[in-house]
């Protein structure tokens, strides 16, 4: 019976023991797959965040390289004053050029400034071709846009219309009768200056606005005396025989200075896609008294005209590009057009929100005479 009782206790010992054994691997096991668990965890977070330095890394290095956005968003319009901006469109230039960044180019197109405004105010649009009233009034109206280039200078690629068989010689002539324009272009300044040169203003006749396309059928159909309006409608109507011209902007103090604005928060951000897209519009620019034949007759297409047409157009453009300060003196003198009118409530100086630094770059500069 001793011997019985102490056999099991033994047996109990070693059982005990085997347990103990068990529980030690069991919790050794457990140990192992804990830390395990968590190499993976860390694993994954350290990858996690060496993702995220790389992507603020990418950001930090695209910023420092001058761009952050991945598309860049071109307003235009059918004026003369923009043809370098056709011709670098018809030839991919822009495209071409930014590709290598990774960057899209967005056309917009419009049919005069205002709408144009309206969209680099929405954020739609972060470049605009523009004539001067719309440039100096959107800035009046609180819009964060900076004239980054001078697109041309041509006073008289603006113009005064009468009918072909009409009798209308002089801005006296015009008193009391309808005179047509976009209003709020730069067709309204050149009514303006064109009534004040004879004493007139805006109040001895009756201003009737119109859209840039129904200029034509206004004046065939006699439904005002004359439009105020520009080029290509200006060869396109005294071509086809439907108007004849009393007063270009020369002859009443227009300078016809054309800008080429931007979207502060987009040049900010992106100085190198300005720079490149001001260098393409230079570069076209350069090409104009040597245009293939197949760009020429695309861009002719492009404002409705025949290229023989675009060709005689052309020399009354300046595609300067740099702003000097005889724009900004013709662009301070729209204000107080503006002023004057009412248009805007109070005077300013358009130097402030003029920023040449883009266009005096070197990779501009290498394509202008």
């Amino acid at each position: 019976m001793k011997k019985k009782l102490v056999s099991t206790i033994v047996t109990l010992a070693f059982t005990a023991v085997a347990l103990m054994g068990c529980g030690t691997a069991n919790a050794e096991n457990n140990d192992a797959a804990t830390t395990e668990i968590s190499k993976t965890e860390i694993a994954e977070e350290k990858e996690a965040a060496t993702s995220e330095e790389s992507t603020v890394e990418v950001a930090a290095e695209d910023s420092a390289a001058g761009y952050t956005a991945t598309e860049v968003h071109i307003a235009i319009q059918p004026s003369a004053s923009f043809i370098p901006l056709y011709v670098a469109r018809e030839k991919g230039y822009i495209e071409e050029a930014l590709a290598e960044y990774g960057i899209e180019v967005v056309w917009n197109d419009f049919e005069s400034g205002p709408p144009m405004n309206e969209s680099l105010a929405s954020g739609d649009s972060d470049f605009g071709v523009i004539g001067d009233v719309p440039t100096v009034s959107a800035i009046a109206a609180g819009q964060e846009n900076e004239v980054v280039a001078i697109a041309a200078q041509a006073a008289d690629s603006y113009a005064v219309l009468v009918a072909a068989d009409s009798d209308i010689e002089t801005a006296s002539d015009l008193k009391g009768k309808k005179i047509a324009t976009v209003i709020g272009s730069t067709g309204h300044n050149l009514t303006q200056k064109f009534l004040n040169a004879e004493g007139l203003t805006i109040d001895d006749i009756e201003l009737v606005n119109i859209s840039a396309g129904d200029a034509a059928t206004v004046l065939a159909n006699g439904d005002v005396d004359a439009v105020a309006i520009w080029e290509p409608t200006v060869t396109r109507l005294v071509d086809n025989g439907t108007a004849k011209i009393i007063a270009e902007g020369s002859d009443v103090g227009l300078a016809g200075t054309n800008t080429i604005v931007a979207r502060k928060a987009f040049t900010q951000d992106n100085p190198l896609i300005v720079e490149i897209v001001l260098e393409q519009y230079a570069r076209a620019a350069a090409e104009l008294d040597d245009l293939d034949e197949e760009t020429l007759q695309k861009v002719a297409e492009d404002l409705s005209l025949e290229p023989e047409q675009v060709v005689a157009i052309l020399p009354k453009y300046v595609y300067s590009v740099i702003p000097q300060q005889e724009d900004i003196d013709a662009l301070n003198d729209t204000i107080s057009f503006l002023v004057g009118i009412d248009a805007i409530s109070e005077s300013y100086d358009i130097a402030d929100y003029v920023n040449s630094s883009y266009a005096e770059s070197e990779r501009v500069q290498a394509y202008l005479k």
